[in-house]
Protein backbone atom coordinates (compact mmCIF):
# COMPACT_ATOMS: atom_id res chain seq x y z
CA UNK A 1 0.00 0.00 0.00
CA UNK A 2 2.85 2.35 0.82
CA UNK A 3 4.51 1.71 -2.54
CA UNK A 4 1.17 2.13 -4.31
CA UNK A 5 0.60 5.52 -2.67
CA UNK A 6 4.14 6.51 -3.57
CA UNK A 7 3.67 5.74 -7.26
CA UNK A 8 0.24 7.36 -7.33
CA UNK A 9 1.91 10.52 -6.03
CA UNK A 10 4.87 10.34 -8.41
CA UNK A 11 2.74 9.70 -11.50
CA UNK A 12 -0.66 11.03 -10.46
CA UNK A 13 0.35 14.59 -9.59
CA UNK A 14 2.18 15.22 -12.92
CA UNK A 15 -0.70 13.63 -14.85
CA UNK A 16 -3.29 15.75 -13.04
CA UNK A 17 -1.16 18.85 -13.68
CA UNK A 18 -0.95 18.08 -17.42
CA UNK A 19 -4.67 17.33 -17.78
CA UNK A 20 -5.69 20.52 -15.96
CA UNK A 21 -3.36 22.66 -18.09
CA UNK A 22 -4.64 20.97 -21.25
CA UNK A 23 -8.26 21.58 -20.21
CA UNK A 24 -7.58 25.26 -19.59
CA UNK A 25 -5.44 25.85 -22.68
CA UNK A 26 -7.81 23.96 -24.98
CA UNK A 27 -10.89 25.80 -23.71
CA UNK A 28 -12.18 29.30 -24.27
CA UNK A 29 -11.06 30.62 -20.91
CA UNK A 30 -8.62 33.08 -22.43
CA UNK A 31 -7.47 34.05 -25.91
CA UNK A 32 -3.91 34.12 -24.56
CA UNK A 33 -3.83 30.45 -23.50
CA UNK A 34 -3.57 28.12 -26.50
CA UNK A 35 -2.55 24.50 -27.07
CA UNK A 36 -0.68 25.43 -30.24
CA UNK A 37 1.94 27.46 -28.44
CA UNK A 38 5.54 27.00 -27.41
CA UNK A 39 4.38 27.66 -23.85
CA UNK A 40 2.32 24.48 -23.93
CA UNK A 41 4.49 22.10 -25.93
CA UNK A 42 7.63 22.92 -23.91
CA UNK A 43 6.64 24.10 -20.43
CA UNK A 44 3.90 21.51 -19.85
CA UNK A 45 6.27 18.54 -20.32
CA UNK A 46 8.89 20.53 -18.38
CA UNK A 47 6.39 20.70 -15.50
CA UNK A 48 5.58 16.99 -15.86
CA UNK A 49 9.26 16.09 -15.50
CA UNK A 50 9.74 18.58 -12.68
CA UNK A 51 6.89 17.12 -10.60
CA UNK A 52 7.71 13.49 -11.38
CA UNK A 53 11.26 13.73 -10.12
CA UNK A 54 10.58 16.15 -7.25
CA UNK A 55 8.09 13.76 -5.67
CA UNK A 56 10.38 10.77 -6.14
CA UNK A 57 12.61 9.35 -3.42
CA UNK A 58 16.10 10.74 -2.81
CA UNK A 59 17.53 7.31 -3.60
CA UNK A 60 16.03 7.35 -7.09
CA UNK A 61 16.82 11.00 -7.69
CA UNK A 62 20.51 10.37 -7.05
CA UNK A 63 20.51 8.07 -10.07
CA UNK A 64 21.22 10.27 -13.14
CA UNK A 65 19.36 7.94 -15.48
CA UNK A 66 16.23 8.18 -13.35
CA UNK A 67 16.15 11.97 -13.54
CA UNK A 68 16.08 11.90 -17.32
CA UNK A 69 13.90 8.85 -18.06
CA UNK A 70 11.34 8.71 -15.21
CA UNK A 71 9.50 11.77 -16.63
CA UNK A 72 8.96 9.82 -19.86
CA UNK A 73 6.66 7.43 -17.98
CA UNK A 74 4.45 10.34 -16.95
CA UNK A 75 4.52 11.73 -20.51
CA UNK A 76 3.51 8.37 -21.97
CA UNK A 77 0.72 8.06 -19.42
CA UNK A 78 -0.54 11.51 -20.45
CA UNK A 79 -0.32 10.41 -24.10
CA UNK A 80 -2.38 7.27 -23.45
CA UNK A 81 -5.08 9.13 -21.53
CA UNK A 82 -5.50 11.79 -24.23
CA UNK A 83 -5.61 9.19 -27.00
CA UNK A 84 -8.04 6.86 -25.22
CA UNK A 85 -10.48 9.68 -24.54
CA UNK A 86 -9.92 11.33 -27.97
CA UNK A 87 -8.62 14.48 -26.31
CA UNK A 88 -5.72 14.61 -28.77
CA UNK A 89 -4.96 12.81 -32.03
CA UNK A 90 -2.09 10.47 -32.86
CA UNK A 91 -0.72 12.85 -35.51
CA UNK A 92 -0.20 15.67 -33.02
CA UNK A 93 1.39 13.36 -30.49
CA UNK A 94 3.83 11.84 -32.94
CA UNK A 95 5.03 15.31 -33.94
CA UNK A 96 5.41 16.77 -30.44
CA UNK A 97 6.64 13.64 -28.64
CA UNK A 98 10.37 14.35 -29.21
CA UNK A 99 9.91 17.82 -27.67
CA UNK A 100 7.91 16.37 -24.77
CA UNK A 101 10.64 13.84 -23.99
CA UNK A 102 13.43 16.42 -24.09
CA UNK A 103 11.53 19.06 -22.11
CA UNK A 104 10.39 16.55 -19.48
CA UNK A 105 13.99 15.36 -19.01
CA UNK A 106 15.11 18.97 -18.49
CA UNK A 107 12.29 19.35 -15.99
CA UNK A 108 13.41 16.17 -14.25
CA UNK A 109 16.94 17.49 -13.93
CA UNK A 110 15.69 20.77 -12.44
CA UNK A 111 13.35 18.87 -10.11
CA UNK A 112 16.27 16.85 -8.76
CA UNK A 113 18.32 19.99 -8.11
CA UNK A 114 15.41 21.64 -6.30
CA UNK A 115 14.88 18.71 -3.96
CA UNK A 116 18.52 18.00 -3.20
CA UNK A 117 20.15 21.44 -3.08
CA UNK A 118 17.42 24.03 -2.48
CA UNK A 119 15.84 24.71 0.91
CA UNK A 120 12.89 26.54 -0.63
CA UNK A 121 12.26 23.79 -3.15
CA UNK A 122 8.46 23.83 -2.83
CA UNK A 123 8.34 27.58 -3.35
CA UNK A 124 10.40 27.36 -6.53
CA UNK A 125 8.41 24.32 -7.61
CA UNK A 126 5.13 26.24 -7.34
CA UNK A 127 6.56 29.09 -9.40
CA UNK A 128 7.99 26.86 -12.11
CA UNK A 129 4.79 24.88 -12.72
CA UNK A 130 3.03 28.19 -13.34
CA UNK A 131 5.35 29.03 -16.26
CA UNK A 132 2.81 28.03 -18.96
CA UNK A 133 0.41 30.67 -17.60
CA UNK A 134 3.15 33.30 -17.34
CA UNK A 135 4.81 32.72 -20.73
CA UNK A 136 1.73 32.07 -22.88
CA UNK A 137 0.27 35.63 -22.67
CA UNK A 138 3.63 37.09 -23.66
CA UNK A 139 3.97 34.60 -26.53
CA UNK A 140 0.46 35.27 -27.80
CA UNK A 141 0.90 39.02 -27.46
CA UNK A 142 3.83 38.90 -29.86
CA UNK A 143 1.61 36.76 -32.10
CA UNK A 144 2.21 34.04 -34.65
CA UNK A 145 4.19 35.08 -37.70
CA UNK A 146 2.87 33.36 -40.85
CA UNK A 147 5.72 31.97 -42.91
CA UNK A 148 5.74 30.41 -46.38
CA UNK A 149 7.85 27.34 -47.14
CA UNK A 150 8.65 25.35 -50.27
CA UNK A 151 8.56 21.55 -50.56
CA UNK A 152 10.49 20.34 -53.62
CA UNK A 153 10.57 16.80 -55.02
CA UNK A 154 11.44 15.16 -58.35
CA UNK A 155 11.59 11.75 -60.02
CA UNK A 156 13.22 10.36 -63.18
CA UNK A 157 10.93 8.50 -65.56
CA UNK A 158 11.77 6.23 -68.52
CA UNK A 159 8.68 6.78 -70.65
CA UNK A 160 7.26 8.73 -73.56
CA UNK A 161 6.58 12.40 -72.90
CA UNK A 162 2.86 12.15 -73.73
CA UNK A 163 2.41 9.17 -71.42
CA UNK A 164 4.01 11.08 -68.56
CA UNK A 165 2.03 14.26 -69.14
CA UNK A 166 -1.33 12.50 -69.38
CA UNK A 167 -0.71 11.05 -65.92
CA UNK A 168 0.33 14.44 -64.57
CA UNK A 169 -2.78 16.32 -65.58
CA UNK A 170 -5.20 13.58 -64.55
CA UNK A 171 -4.56 10.82 -62.04
CA UNK A 172 -6.83 7.79 -62.21
CA UNK A 173 -7.96 6.05 -59.05
CA UNK A 174 -5.05 5.03 -56.82
CA UNK A 175 -5.56 1.65 -55.15
CA UNK A 176 -4.50 1.28 -51.50
CA UNK A 177 -1.66 -1.07 -52.52
CA UNK A 178 -0.24 1.68 -54.78
CA UNK A 179 -0.13 4.15 -51.90
CA UNK A 180 3.47 4.44 -50.66
CA UNK A 181 3.04 7.47 -48.39
CA UNK A 182 4.50 5.88 -45.28
CA UNK A 183 4.71 9.05 -43.17
CA UNK A 184 1.26 10.40 -43.95
CA UNK A 185 -0.15 6.91 -43.46
CA UNK A 186 1.54 6.65 -40.05
CA UNK A 187 0.11 10.02 -39.04
CA UNK A 188 -3.37 9.02 -40.19
CA UNK A 189 -3.52 11.66 -42.92
CA UNK A 190 -5.96 11.14 -45.81
CA UNK A 191 -4.48 9.17 -48.71
CA UNK A 192 -4.75 10.31 -52.37
CA UNK A 193 -7.56 8.79 -54.46
CA UNK A 194 -7.54 10.56 -57.85
CA UNK A 195 -7.14 13.93 -59.61
CA UNK A 196 -9.53 15.33 -62.21
CA UNK A 197 -9.01 18.20 -64.68
CA UNK A 198 -11.77 19.70 -66.81
CA UNK A 199 -9.53 21.63 -69.22
CA UNK A 200 -5.87 21.54 -70.26
CA UNK A 201 -4.94 25.19 -69.99
CA UNK A 202 -5.02 28.35 -67.91
CA UNK A 203 -8.36 28.62 -66.15
CA UNK A 204 -8.80 24.88 -65.88
CA UNK A 205 -10.29 23.47 -62.69
CA UNK A 206 -8.45 20.56 -61.14
CA UNK A 207 -9.78 18.58 -58.21
CA UNK A 208 -7.42 16.39 -56.16
CA UNK A 209 -9.52 13.97 -54.15
CA UNK A 210 -8.24 12.26 -51.00
CA UNK A 211 -10.07 9.89 -48.70
CA UNK A 212 -11.74 11.02 -45.45
CA UNK A 213 -13.42 13.85 -47.36
CA UNK A 214 -10.32 15.93 -48.13
CA UNK A 215 -10.47 17.72 -51.49
CA UNK A 216 -7.93 20.15 -52.93
CA UNK A 217 -9.65 22.64 -55.25
CA UNK A 218 -7.03 23.69 -57.78
CA UNK A 219 -7.19 26.49 -60.36
CA UNK A 220 -4.63 26.30 -63.19
CA UNK A 221 -2.72 29.61 -63.39
CA UNK A 222 0.02 28.68 -65.87
CA UNK A 223 0.08 25.93 -68.47
CA UNK A 224 2.40 24.74 -71.23
CA UNK A 225 1.39 21.45 -72.80
CA UNK A 226 3.87 18.72 -71.98
CA UNK A 227 6.13 21.13 -70.12
CA UNK A 228 4.63 22.75 -67.02
CA UNK A 229 1.46 23.28 -65.06
CA UNK A 230 0.99 25.58 -62.06
CA UNK A 231 -2.12 25.87 -59.95
CA UNK A 232 -3.41 27.46 -56.79
CA UNK A 233 -4.66 25.13 -54.06
CA UNK A 234 -7.60 25.66 -51.77
CA UNK A 235 -8.60 23.19 -49.07
CA UNK A 236 -11.83 24.02 -47.30
CA UNK A 237 -11.53 22.70 -43.73
CA UNK A 238 -15.32 22.79 -43.34
CA UNK A 239 -15.59 20.03 -45.97
CA UNK A 240 -13.39 17.73 -43.93
CA UNK A 241 -15.18 15.61 -41.29
CA UNK A 242 -13.93 16.33 -37.75
CA UNK A 243 -12.92 12.67 -37.40
CA UNK A 244 -10.70 12.79 -40.52
CA UNK A 245 -7.86 14.98 -39.23
CA UNK A 246 -6.71 16.45 -35.95
CA UNK A 247 -7.95 20.05 -35.70
CA UNK A 248 -4.43 21.28 -34.96
CA UNK A 249 -2.98 19.93 -38.22
CA UNK A 250 -6.00 20.12 -40.54
CA UNK A 251 -5.03 21.44 -43.97
CA UNK A 252 -6.63 24.80 -44.64
CA UNK A 253 -7.06 25.44 -40.93
CA UNK A 254 -5.65 28.12 -38.62
CA UNK A 255 -2.13 26.75 -38.51
CA UNK A 256 -1.36 24.86 -41.73
CA UNK A 257 -2.38 25.59 -45.32
CA UNK A 258 -1.19 24.59 -48.79
CA UNK A 259 -1.06 27.48 -51.26
CA UNK A 260 0.02 26.26 -54.70
CA UNK A 261 1.72 23.54 -56.69
CA UNK A 262 3.75 23.22 -59.89
CA UNK A 263 4.70 20.34 -62.18
CA UNK A 264 7.65 20.79 -64.54
CA UNK A 265 8.92 18.20 -67.02
CA UNK A 266 12.51 18.27 -68.31
CA UNK A 267 14.01 15.94 -70.91
CA UNK A 268 17.27 14.31 -69.78
CA UNK A 269 17.95 12.20 -72.88
CA UNK A 270 16.07 10.56 -75.77
CA UNK A 271 13.65 8.66 -73.58
CA UNK A 272 14.23 9.80 -70.02
CA UNK A 273 12.55 12.72 -68.32
CA UNK A 274 12.76 14.36 -64.92
CA UNK A 275 9.42 15.37 -63.42
CA UNK A 276 9.62 18.11 -60.79
CA UNK A 277 6.83 18.77 -58.31
CA UNK A 278 6.99 21.57 -55.79
CA UNK A 279 4.49 23.35 -53.62
CA UNK A 280 4.31 26.25 -51.21
CA UNK A 281 2.67 25.92 -47.82
CA UNK A 282 2.00 28.36 -45.01
CA UNK A 283 2.46 27.90 -41.26
CA UNK A 284 0.97 30.23 -38.66
CA UNK A 285 2.34 29.20 -35.27
CA UNK A 286 4.70 30.67 -32.72
CA UNK A 287 7.01 27.69 -33.24
CA UNK A 288 7.32 27.57 -37.03
CA UNK A 289 11.00 26.68 -36.65
CA UNK A 290 9.92 23.24 -35.40
CA UNK A 291 6.55 22.83 -37.15
CA UNK A 292 8.15 23.53 -40.54
CA UNK A 293 10.33 20.41 -40.22
CA UNK A 294 7.30 18.16 -39.90
CA UNK A 295 5.22 20.08 -42.45
CA UNK A 296 8.02 19.79 -45.01
CA UNK A 297 8.33 16.02 -44.39
CA UNK A 298 4.56 15.62 -44.76
CA UNK A 299 4.37 17.61 -48.00
CA UNK A 300 7.34 15.77 -49.50
CA UNK A 301 5.82 12.44 -48.54
CA UNK A 302 2.55 13.36 -50.30
CA UNK A 303 4.40 14.60 -53.39
CA UNK A 304 6.79 11.64 -53.61
CA UNK A 305 3.82 9.32 -53.34
CA UNK A 306 2.10 10.98 -56.32
CA UNK A 307 5.34 11.03 -58.34
CA UNK A 308 5.83 7.30 -57.77
CA UNK A 309 2.32 6.60 -59.05
CA UNK A 310 2.90 8.76 -62.15
CA UNK A 311 6.24 7.06 -62.86
CA UNK A 312 4.82 3.55 -62.52
CA UNK A 313 1.83 4.25 -64.77
CA UNK A 314 3.74 6.20 -67.43
CA UNK A 315 6.45 3.56 -67.77
CA UNK A 316 3.84 0.81 -67.94
CA UNK A 317 1.94 2.69 -70.67
CA UNK A 318 5.10 3.22 -72.72
CA UNK A 319 5.96 -0.50 -72.59
CA UNK A 320 2.52 -1.67 -73.61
Amino acid sequence: MINLKKYVKILGIPLLFALIIHFIFDGDFSEFLKIMSLSFIFFVPFGIGLLTVYFSSIKNINTPGYRFTAPWVSVLLFLLITLCFSIEGWACWLMVLPVFFIASSIGGYVGAKLKIKTKKGKTYLSALVMLPFLISPIENYTGAHPSIYKAYTFIDIDAEKDDIWSNVTRVKTIAPKQDNGWLTSSLGFPRPIRAELNYNGVGGYRKAIFDKGLIFHEAVTDYTEGRSMSFTITANPHEIPSTAMDEHVVIGGKYFDVMDGTYELDQLNRKKYRLHLYSHFKLSTTFNFYASIWANWIMKDIQNNILQVIKQRAEQQSKS
